[in-house]
């Protein structure tokens, strides 16, 4: 059952005044640090998603090359598990099958929510996981390198990428997590692996928080540490505007 959010900030005050940039600034850096997410809520039409988000670094392009892309269904993917479609998405981090770093953020804004029941971004810290486990056997998520997939949509679009990495990598600015139930490859026999995904799932399940969006309502979350996913919905005029936002070059 999934929790009640706990890092939102509104753009008016008590008074219904909007805050001053300053102000509204140094809330979300504090919640964003705090919490791994911010919800931002009672957004202005002047408000500017994009020049906002650019203040926490590099737009980074996603599997197809957008850098400012659009998360609405398309018709021709409702029998395959894709972004782009109204069905439920499983627990995971964004950037898993990057050759690279991973994005650091995660930036969705609100063009049109969805009406009816469904559509909620949901997230989880992902320590509620790692902390699970044994320093011994997250020194071996540190240590085994595993194969990744995309997702079945993307190479329907004609993106086919598997590469290798650890769960855990150490990278400048904190430590990256990477989860994914379903496009993770789980060696045979590998016990850790499976347990990781099938105890991830489990307790993001039963500890999630869920997310509703109100016209442009705006999420960040920071990648490296909290996964998502989204609940099934049925408007096919559901509209958020995506972007990924790079770790500092140095990373």
């Amino acid at each position: 059952m999934s929790k009640l959010p706990d890092s939102v900030l509104s753009c008016t005050d008590v008074n219904g005044d909007l805050l001053s940039d300053g102000v509204l600034r140094y809330a979300f850096h504090q919640l964003l640090g705090n919490n791994g997410y911010v919800h931002v809520v009672n957004v202005p039409k002047s408000f500017d998603h994009v020049a906002f988000l650019k203040e926490l670094g590099d737009f980074q392009p996603t599997p197809t090359g957008t850098v400012v892309g659009d998360l609405k269904p398309e018709a021709d993917m409702d029998d395959t598990y894709h972004a782009q479609n109204r069905k439920s998405l499983l627990p995971h981090s964004e950037g898993y099958e990057f050759r690279g770093v991973p994005p650091r953020y995660l930036g969705l804004w609100c063009v049109t929510p969805a009406s009816g029941e469904g559509g909620e971004t949901t997230m989880l810290d992902g320590n509620q996981i790692l902390d699970e486990f044994t320093e011994e056997e997250r020194q071996r998520l540190f240590d085994t390198a595993y194969e990744w997939k995309s997702t079945e949509g993307l190479s329907r679009r004609g993106v086919d990428v598997r590469v290798e990495h650890p769960v855990l990598e150490n990278r400048k600015g904190g430590r990256v997590f990477r989860f994914s139930y379903n496009n993770m490859i789980v060696p045979e026999g590998d016990e850790l692996a499976a347990r990781l995904c099938e105890r991830g799932k489990e307790i993001y399940d039963e500890n999630h928080i869920a997310v509703s969006y109100e016209q442009r309502d705006l999420i960040v979350w920071d990648n490296w540490r909290m996964l998502h996913s989204r609940n099934a919905f049925e408007d096919p005029s559901r509209h958020l505007k995506r972007v990924q936002i790079a770790a500092p070059i140095d990373a």
